[in-house]
């Protein structure tokens, strides 16, 4: 049987897009096998382009979100490079833009005046708060939008609030952004109209913090922040092991304590021991509770105490670093490890969360040079060799 295309070949996407919540929100369309165009600055590109040099001299907020594009750097202040980006525009399905608020309405890249002049396009504003209210030219990165959000007061130690370790904000809108750009498509399947699509990153975060969000609201006490300890569960935490490792495990009704005590602990009389038999108990006693944990796992090293607990069908995991994770055999074991070329030569990346089956495996297209593209699609929109080099010339395109 013949392999089934991915879902969106034949739909282009042009993106005037920086940093994060754009990019990658763009790039799981070029994993699914639309054409993305990127539009950068003439100045030095995308600025996420500066951000490090970790992977192989290229920065790797940028290696993550840009596989599989094309790049046009464009200085769209100058008439002749908005008309550029107008004309590749024409040509697309999808435009996504996450400039500055007000700066694409300024060049008439908003997704309502686009819309309005071509209703088959789907175009998507990406902002940090939205495109009204008091907040909506607020500055917004995503530091400050994970504590806009409330997700800084939830994560940490009942001592310190922490951000999250991953750019969550931005994370957020672009799945939202993605996920938009999807729906809209089915809708313009069967009405033949696309049409804006708007994403905030604080509505998007703010849709993540569901379960604390609404367990305060409607009453209930804010979660404590308590690190890697379960607030109204235990045993549920991160646990030492003899050589240095760290087990969590998590033990969610009162059978799996009784495993555990009897297993793992080697304690049996401890599940049905008043202090610790009941969930409750464990909570109201959780330091002598988590003591006589840490003290079975504190004697057998990582694989021996993941291996004790599995055998008694506990819940639990090794607390990995980011080496570890690029070396987890469950990813080696299904293969999700591909190389993408850059122009530092391959590199190393996941295959995108979304398996289709029967399908053709996600494109994983190269990570362009700034202006890498220029030429050819400047070509494409009808330029010739004597335009392209003027403008060129002229610090229009580069």
């Amino acid at each position: 049987m013949d392999l089934l295309p991915l879902p969106l070949e034949g739909i282009t996407v042009v993106a005037v897009e920086q940093a994060v919540s754009a990019p990658f929100a763009t790039r799981q369309l070029a994993d699914l096998g639309a054409r993305v165009i990127k539009v950068e600055r003439i100045d030095g590109g995308d600025f996420a382009r500066g951000y490090d040099t970790a992977a192989g001299g290229l920065a790797s907020h940028f290696v993550w979100c840009n596989r599989g594009k094309e790049s046009i750097a464009l200085d769209l202040k100058d008439p002749r490079g908005l008309d550029v980006v107008r004309r590749l525009v024409a040509d697309a399905d999808v435009f996504v833009q996450n400039l500055a608020q007000g700066a694409a309405a300024r060049l008439g890249l908003d997704a309502a005046t686009l819309c309005a002049a071509d209703p088959r396009l789907i175009a998507v504003d990406i902002s940090g708060y939205g495109s009204s209210g008091p907040y909506a030219d607020k500055r917004a990165y995503d530091m400050l939008v994970q504590c806009e959000a409330g997700l800084v007061s939830v994560t940490g130690t009942p001592g310190e609030p922490v951000k999250a370790g991953i750019p969550a904000a931005d994370i957020a809108a672009a799945m939202y952004a993605f996920s938009g750009v999807l729906a809209a498509l089915v809708r313009r399947g069967t009405t033949g109209r696309g049409g804006p699509v708007e994403v905030s990153m604080l509505e998007a975060l703010a849709e993540w913090m569901g379960h604390p969000l609404h367990h305060a609201m409607h009453g209930g006490e804010p979660p404590a922040r308590s690190g890697l300890a379960h607030a109204v569960i235990a045993p549920y935490d991160a646990y030492a092991t003899a050589d240095g490792g760290r087990v969590l495990l998590s033990v969610q009704n009162d059978r799996e304590w009784r495993r555990l005590a009897e297993q793992v602990i080697g304690r049996p009389e401890l599940g049905t021991d008043p202090a610790c038999a009941t969930n409750a108990a464990r909570v109201a006693n959780r330091e002598r509770t988590d003591d006589l944990v840490a003290g079975a796992l504190g004697a057998l090293n990582a694989d021996e105490a993941l291996t004790r607990l599995e055998q008694a069908g506990i819940a639990c995991a090794r607390l990995r670093d980011l080496h570890e994770l690029a070396e987890h055999p469950q990813l080696a074991a299904r293969e999700r490890w591909r190389q993408v070329g850059s122009p530092v030569g391959p590199l190393k990346a996941l295959l995108p969360p979304i398996t289709l089956p029967g399908g053709d495996e996600a494109r994983m297209g190269d990570v362009p040079a700034l202006g890498q593209h220029t030429g050819a699609l400047l070509h494409a929109v009808g330029m010739t060799d004597g335009e392209i080099a003027a403008l060129r010339r002229e610090g229009v395109a580069a």
